[in-house]
């Protein structure tokens, strides 16, 4: 592991542009909310459990909100992840290669990671519109489900851009070890 990717993630970014670390700010932003929900998830399904097992007062309808919650929180993640390298990467067999390689076959990821946010958010969204035409609620709380879904699309979209901003960035990373590469030649 080297030490850019053991430093701080805004360490990692230093060299983003104005654009990429407002997307970098916007996305943290977004994760901490993420797991702000997810406390509150918890503290939810605590007073939950105990209050049924003690009092025989549970929550109602915690599962439906744990669910409709989570949903949410777990897609305020994957944008900020990506732009700060958390996601899993297997180097093994690209190691070894050039920088100049190793910078082309990760744009070539962003761009799949950006192409990925694209679908999964349009297809949420249309999945939610639909969930909203025919009306559906959830059980116990009578909550519309296309809310829950449809607040997962905003995560989805920053992921899209997340990865193709990444693509763009980690192009410029190719041209510019290519120029530095002929500045070198004699």
């Amino acid at each position: 592991m080297t030490d850019a990717q053991t430093a701080a993630p805004d360490a990692i970014r230093s060299d983003f542009g104005r654009g990429g670390r407002v997307l970098l700010a916007v996305t943290k932003n977004l994760a901490i909310a993420g797991g702000l929900v997810f406390v509150a998830l918890v503290v939810m399904s605590l007073v939950s459990i105990v209050g049924r097992k003690l009092f025989a007062l549970p929550v109602p309808g915690d599962v439906e909100m744990l669910q409709m919650c989570a949903a949410f929180a777990a897609s305020a993640f994957f944008a900020y992840c990506h732009l700060v390298g958390g996601d899993v990467k297997v180097d093994f067999f690209t190691h070894n290669l050039a920088p100049r390689k190793v910078a082309l076959l990760d744009a070539f990821g962003s761009l799949l990671v950006g192409l990925f946010g694209a679908l999964i958010a349009w297809r949420t969204a249309v999945g939610a519109l639909a969930l909203q035409e025919v009306g559906e609620t959830s059980a116990v709380l009578g909550w519309p489900v296309w809310i829950a879904q449809m607040l997962m699309v905003p995560g989805f979209v920053l992921l899209a851009v997340a990865g193709f901003y990444l693509c763009a960035h980690r192009l410029l990373t190719v041209a510019r070890i290519a120029a530095a590469a002929k500045g070198r030649a004699p």
